[in-house]
């Protein structure tokens, strides 16, 4: 069972779209082809606008050069993360690139149902408001037994809201995974 998650944090604003988690000229790599699906994690991010990427800093690339996997494993968000096209290809896209959790103040319904039944990465949302003082490259700690998160720069806690019964799936590797080994479906 997971019980945290540490590292880099990659901070974004409010509306981040489907679009921008993985630009549509993108989607022509297969999601089963090993090498190909490398490329969705080098382009993850790539459509969000200079100036919302990193912020509050602006300017920072989640991904560096031709690397196909990024050097933070969280994103912080602000409200509707994932709006836009039901495109299961965003959280994927995510996932490829080294993400394990996002922070939100909110999800669009479809990305949050499609990061879950994919066993992507985990969408957590915060209890309240979030903290302005965290920034791209701060280091944060997401305590999954406790719900909370503790940004080790400022040395302060954070609640989270509850997943509910959405972390045994994401551990399972998704939807039909956690079918099969809590015997809903047959292997």
């Amino acid at each position: 069972m997971l019980k945290s998650i540490k590292g880099k944090v990659y901070v974004l604003g409010n509306n981040i779209d489907t679009d921008q988690i993985i630009p549509a000229e993108h989607l022509v790599y297969s999601l089963t082809d090993g090498q190909e699906s490398k490329k969705y994690g080098h382009f993850a991010l790539s459509g969000v606008p200079s100036q919302q990427a990193g912020l509050p800093r602006g300017n920072v690339p989640f991904i560096r050069g031709n690397q196909d996997y990024s050097e933070y494993t969280i994103i912080k968000a602000g409200a509707n993360f994932g709006c836009g096209s039901s495109r299961e290809h965003a959280p994927f896209a995510l996932h490829q690139a080294g993400i394990k959790a996002i922070i939100a103040e909110s999800y669009a319904r479809i990305f949050y149902r499609n990061s879950v039944d994919g066993g992507f990465l985990i969408p957590l949302e915060v209890a309240g408001k979030q903290s302005d003082n965290i920034k791209t490259g701060d280091t944060l700690e997401i305590e999954l037994q406790e719900y909370s998160i503790y940004d080790h720069e400022n040395k302060i806690k954070y609640g989270l809201k509850k997943l509910g019964d959405v972390l045994p799936i994401i551990e399972a590797g998704g939807l039909f995974a956690y079918a099969r080994q809590t015997g809903m479906i047959k292997k």
